[in-house]
C-alpha cells in the first residue's frame, strides 16, 4: 500500500488544529460518505490544489437552500445537520463556505480564493445562488470568505459563534 505524500498528513494535522471536528460533533467530518454525497449535491463542491508532494489546499462548499442556511445561522441546525438534511433535489439558492484549508507556505498567493471562486462559479451555472454564507474559525478565513463574497458580489452572511 503506497504511503500518503508528505503533504496530505500535514493538511490533516491543520485541519485537526484549526476545526478540532474530532471534538466537536456538530461539525462535519469529512470521510467517504460525506464525499459521496458532497459529489452527489454538485462536483465542484470539493476542489484540491497539489503539487509534487501532495496537497496544499482543499476547499469544501456545500450549496444548500435559503431556509437550511437561516436554520444554521440561527443555530437551529449543525454544520453535520446542515449536509444531512440537503439533498440532491432541491432548488439551492445559498453556498456554505464550509473549509478552506492551505499549508501556511501556500498562503497569500491568491490561489484558495481562486479556487473558492472558480468552485462557487460552477454551482452558480447549475443554481440560482444568491448568498454566500461562513462560520468563521479564524481572522483569515473571515477575510478570505470576505474576499470571495465581493469578487462574487453576493452578500455574505456569517455565524457569530465561536467554538
Amino acid at each position: 500500500m503506497p504511503q500518503p505524500l508528505p503533504n496530505f498528513n500535514r493538511m490533516l494535522g491543520l485541519i485537526d488544529e484549526i476545526f478540532e471536528t474530532r471534538n466537536d460533533p456538530k461539525q462535519l467530518e469529512v470521510n467517504e460518505a460525506v464525499i459521496e454525497k458532497l459529489q452527489q449535491l454538485h462536483p465542484s463542491t470539493l476542489c484540491e490544489l497539489a503539487n509534487e508532494q501532495g496537497p496544499i489546499s482543499w476547499v469544501l462548499i456545500i450549496p444548500t437552500t435559503k431556509s437550511l442556511m437561516m436554520d444554521f445561522l440561527d443555530c437551529k441546525v449543525s454544520e453535520n445537520d446542515l449536509l444531512n438534511k440537503t439533498t440532491v433535489d432541491d432548488n439551492f439558492e445559498s453556498i456554505y463556505l464550509c473549509s478552506a484549508t492551505t499549508l501556511p507556505e501556500f498562503r497569500r498567493k491568491g490561489d484558495t480564493k481562486k479556487m473558492c471562486i472558480r468552485a462557487i462559479k460552477e454551482v452558480c451555472k447549475d443554481f440560482p445562488i444568491k448568498t454566500l454564507y461562513v462560520w468563521p474559525f479564524t481572522r483569515e478565513g473571515e477575510f478570505l470568505a470576505e474576499g470571495i463574497a465581493k469578487e462574487i458580489g453576493l452578500p455574505l452572511m456569517k455565524l457569530d459563534y465561536k467554538k
